[in-house]
């Protein structure tokens, strides 16, 4: 698991229109990076409409939220409109970004042991250094606890 001080992985990925975006585009802006497991599931979609209500805040601090799951640019598309998602959703089905990261581990629910996305959110500085991470965190106080982190 990458840890703070240590440089964060550039990565390309498509949005949800199609289109690519590198974690290197915001070099000179803050990002917080959160990856989730999957998209309109309860836990997810509750911390990504707390980001979407927050996200007014999160621009005027001049703050990028990117959510990356494995999901499709098809189900992001859906997603993102079914609950008014401002802010960028990146779809990585080859795991790319979510391996670089070290969010692809082993979890269990209720005895069985897969892999899987662990939900965790990184704050990326402006010159592409992680700056704080948060593992395992709750979605619905995800977006309130980077947003008292960043307002110190």
């Amino acid at each position: 698991m990458l840890e703070a001080g240590m440089k964060a992985p550039d990565f390309t990925l498509l949005d949800k229109d199609g289109k690519s975006v590198s974690l290197s585009d915001f070099k000179g802006r803050k990002v917080v990076l959160y990856f989730y497991p999957k998209d309109n599931t309860p836990g997810c979609t509750r911390q990504a409409c707390a980001f979407a209500a927050s996200y007014d805040v999160f621009k005027e601090l001049g703050v990028q939220v990117i959510g990356v799951s494995r999901d499709s640019v098809a189900s992001h598309v859906k997603f993102a409109e079914k609950h008014g998602l401002p802010f960028i959703l990146l779809s990585d089905p080859e795991l790319s970004a979510i391996q670089a990261y070290g969010v692809w581990q082993e979890k269990k629910n209720y005895g069985k042991v897969s892999m899987g996305v662990v939900r965790t959110t990184f704050i990326i500085d402006e010159n592409g250094n992680i700056e704080k991470v948060m593992k395992k965190v709750k979605p619905d106080t995800n977006a309130a606890e980077i947003l008292e982190y960043l307002q110190k």
